[in-house]
């Protein structure tokens, strides 16, 4: 199985803890992504998605214009390493109950892999198998 290191999106969206929740949701919806990488003094504290934006504020009917992101993002994100392989990162999507991942070499932050990044990856590989196989067995 395929490492994700040629997934991972690394043009990421930043902002601020002390941000608005509307903020948040004005930047995603402007980029048309589904997560923002939360910030604190330029070092990344958290993760903020769609979900997170679902469960704070429509669900517990919250004002997004007063709620700020450090108390509605998601501090305990899981973490990868660029290498990391594709099925791992899906085993901790699934036991984390979450969507995105971030990827972190050693310390340093390197950007985000989506659900969507691994299962592009995964047909990637499998219509590859299937070029080799049809090649081999008309070959």
């Amino acid at each position: 199985m395929a490492a994700i290191t040629e997934k991972i999106e690394r043009q990421v969206a930043l902002l601020d803890e002390n941000k608005t929740v509307l903020e948040a949701a004005t930047l995603m919806v402007d980029k048309h992504i589904g997560s923002v990488v939360v910030t604190r003094s330029s070092r990344v504290v958290g993760l903020f998605t769609e979900r997170d934006l679902m469960r704070r504020i429509a669900h517990a009917r919250e004002d997004s214009s007063t709620v700020k992101l450090k108390d509605a993002m998601r501090a305990d994100a899981p973490r990868v390493a660029p290498d990391e392989r594709c099925e791992r990162c899906i085993d901790l999507m699934k036991e984390h109950r979450c969507r995105h991942l971030l990827v972190y070499d050693a310390d340093a932050f390197v950007g985000i892999i989506s659900l969507r990044d691994l299962l592009v990856l995964l047909l990637e590989e499998k219509e590859e198998l299937i070029r080799q196989l049809t090649k081999y067995i008309t070959g």
